[in-house]
């Protein structure tokens, strides 16, 4: 699976496949405990294959950082997002050695860190560009 189906859903922990399409919005399944909810388009939905981070030159998307965590760790778990900030800031300075201080908060590299353990949990570690018209219904 790639990341065209997983979402971050805000004000709800942890990511989400989207699993279908209902008339008021859609059914997800959470990947932490694997609970379905139903969505409605009220919440602020992001696809995590939409999502880029800032560097100094331009925005990477989220599946080549995945790309980048995956190969430094041998496709294992990388550093827990309890770490502190210091070291999860050194640790995404290895990463993506350009990325843009200012405007990437550690917030967010957290974000990003417990989002690639979580999906690497999963199984879900092709990080690849994926074609939307050859993607298949599951």
């Amino acid at each position: 699976m790639s990341l065209e189906k997983i979402l971050s859903i805000a004000g709800k922990p942890g990511l989400y496949q989207l699993k279908a399409q209902t008339r008021g919005g859609f059914l997800a399944e959470s990947l932490l405990d694997g609970k379905k909810i139903s969505v409605s388009t009220r919440h602020n939905v992001s696809l995590l294959s939409e999502i880029a981070i800032y560097t100094l030159t331009e925005e990477v998307p989220l599946r080549e950082v995945f790309s980048k965590i995956a190969e430094k760790e041998d496709k294992g778990q990388a550093i827990s997002h309890k770490a502190p900030k210091i070291e999860l800031e050194e640790y995404f300075f290895e990463i993506l050695p350009d990325y843009d201080e200012d405007r990437v908060y550690a917030s967010d590299i957290k974000k990003v860190v417990q989002w690639y353990n979580l999906l690497q949990k999963n199984g879900i570690t092709d990080f690849s560009e994926s074609e939307a018209d050859t993607s298949e219904e599951e």
